[in-house]
C-alpha cells in the first residue's frame, strides 16, 4: 500500500517564502514495496553527496554543513520511515529544519542548492484532485466512498445517511405492494426517487460542508438525474460511473473513479491550453520566461502551467521582475521557472505542474494573465 502526505496550500505558501544561508531540496523516486527501498535509499545517498559539493564549493560553513549531513543520515538509517514509502519522497532541509512529503507522482531524481526550496516538483502533486468521494446509489444501499489514488477506498460512515431507499422514504416501495392511492405505478416510484435524494442530499450537506474534493455518482441514469437536481454539493462532477453498483465492491467502484479523475485532470489540462491559444493573440497570454516573469512580480499572472521536470537556473529581481540566466546550476541561483511559480501561488494566481508534453510548444512554461502587460 502506498503512504502519501501531499503538502496543503499553506504548507507550500510557507515552503516558498522560507529563506536560509541553505536550502537543500532533495527529490528521490521510490517504490512503495519495502523490500525494493534499498535503490531508493542509495540515491539518496548520492543526491545529497552532489548537494553538499555544491555547498563546499561556495565556501559553506562546515559547522552547518555537518548539521545537514547529520538529518540526512538521520533519514537514510531510519528502518521504519524507508518501510511506508510510495512513488517519489521529497526532503527539504536546512541546517535547523527537514520536512519530508511522500508523493503519489513519479518525480524525476533531483539535488537543488539555494538559499530557497525548490518547490516546483510538489506542485504536480497539488495541482489535481487525485482523490475524490464516490456516492453509490442502489435501491438497496447508499454508500460514500472515499478514494485515493494509491491507497484502498474505504467506504464513509455519514450520520443520518439513509440505508437504502425504502429505508428513507418510510414506506414499501411500489413494487412490493397493490397500487393504491397517489403514490403508484411508475409515476409514483420517481416521487418516492426524488424523496430518497432528498434524503441523501440532507444527510450529506453537514458532512460536506467546506470539502473541496471532486465527488462522482456511481449509480443508474435516472437516479443520477433525479439526484444532480436536488444536489447542493458544489464538487460534484459532471462524469459518473453507470449501472446498478448494488454488487459491486468498493474497489471496483474506486477503480473507475479513478479513471474519470485521470480524464477530468486532462481536459482541465487542455482547455487551459485552448485558453492560452485564445487569449495569446489579444495580449493576455505568453510563454516567454522574461515577460512571463515581469507579470508575475506584477501580481497579473492568473493561471500559469509549468514543466515540473525542467530547471532554469538564474535569478529573478523581486521588483523588475529581471530574469538573469546562469549556465549551470550552483548554491547562488536557483530554479527561475519555480520562482515564478511562487510569486504566482503568492499573488494569489493559480499554478498547475504539467509536462512538457503539455505545454504548447516547446516552452517550459505558458501563463494567462489578468490583464495586458
Amino acid at each position: 500500500m502506498h503512504y502519501i502526505d501531499i503538502p496543503t496550500a499553506d504548507e507550500i505558501k510557507a515552503l516558498i517564502t522560507r529563506r536560509s544561508d541553505a536550502c537543500v531540496s532533495l527529490y528521490v523516486p521510490t517504490d512503495p514495496v519495502t523490500q525494493n527501498t534499498a535503490a531508493s535509499r542509495i540515491e539518496l545517498k548520492n543526491l545529497a553527496k552532489s548537494a553538499f559539493e555544491q555547498l563546499r564549493r561556495a565556501d559553506f560553513d562546515k559547522r552547518r554543513l555537518a548539521l545537514l549531513e547529520e538529518l540526512v543520515a538521520e533519514i537514510q538509517d531510519d528502518d521504519e520511515f524507508w518501510r511506508v514509502q510510495a512513488n517519489s519522497l521529497a526532503i527539504l532541509l536546512t541546517p535547523d529544519s527537514m520536512d519530508t512529503f511522500r508523493l503519489p507522482n513519479v518525480l524525476s531524481a533531483s539535488a537543488e542548492v539555494s538559499n530557497r526550496f525548490h518547490v516546483k516538483p510538489l506542485l504536480r502533486a497539488v495541482s489535481f484532485p487525485f482523490a475524490a468521494f464516490v456516492l453509490a446509489i442502489a435501491q438497496d444501499s447508499v454508500r460514500l466512498i472515499e478514494v485515493a489514488r494509491d491507497r484502498l477506498a474505504a467506504e464513509i460512515k455519514v450520520p443520518d445517511m439513509p440505508r437504502d431507499m425504502s429505508h428513507a422514504v418510510g414506506r414499501a416501495l411500489p413494487r412490493d405492494r397493490a397500487p393504491t392511492g397517489r403514490i403508484q405505478g411508475h409515476e409514483g416510484y420517481k416521487v418516492l426517487l426524488r424523496q430518497y435524494a432528498r434524503r441523501i442530499d440532507l444527510a450529506l450537506r453537514p458532512w460536506l460542508s467546506g470539502r473541496s474534493r471532486p465527488m462522482i455518482l456511481a449509480t443508474v441514469p435516472q437516479t443520477a438525474a433525479v439526484y444532480r437536481s436536488m444536489n447542493h454539493y458544489p464538487g460534484l462532477l459532471d462524469a459518473a460511473i453507470e449501472g446498478n453498483t448494488e454488487h459491486m465492491s468498493t474497489e471496483e467502484i474506486a477503480q473507475k473513479a479513478r479513471s474519470i479523475l485521470a480524464a477530468a485532470n486532462e481536459r482541465a489540462v487542455r482547455a487551459l491550453v485552448e485558453r492560452f491559444a485564445s487569449q495569446r493573440a489579444a495580449g493576455l497570454a505568453s510563454a516567454d520566461l522574461v515577460h512571463v516573469a515581469r507579470a508575475a512580480v506584477a501580481g497579473a499572472v492568473a493561471t500559469l502551467l509549468v514543466d515540473i521536470d525542467v530547471t532554469i537556473p538564474g535569478t529573478l529581481d523581486p521588483v523588475s521582475g529581471a530574469v538573469t540566466l546562469e549556465d549551470s546550476a550552483s548554491a547562488h541561483s536557483y530554479d527561475v521557472l519555480g520562482e515564478v511559480a511562487g510569486l504566482t501561488i503568492l499573488n494569489g494566481g493559480d499554478v498547475v505542474g504539467v509536462r512538457k508534453t503539455d505545454l504548447p510548444g516547446n516552452a517550459p512554461l505558458a501563463a494567462l494573465f489578468r490583464y495586458r502587460i
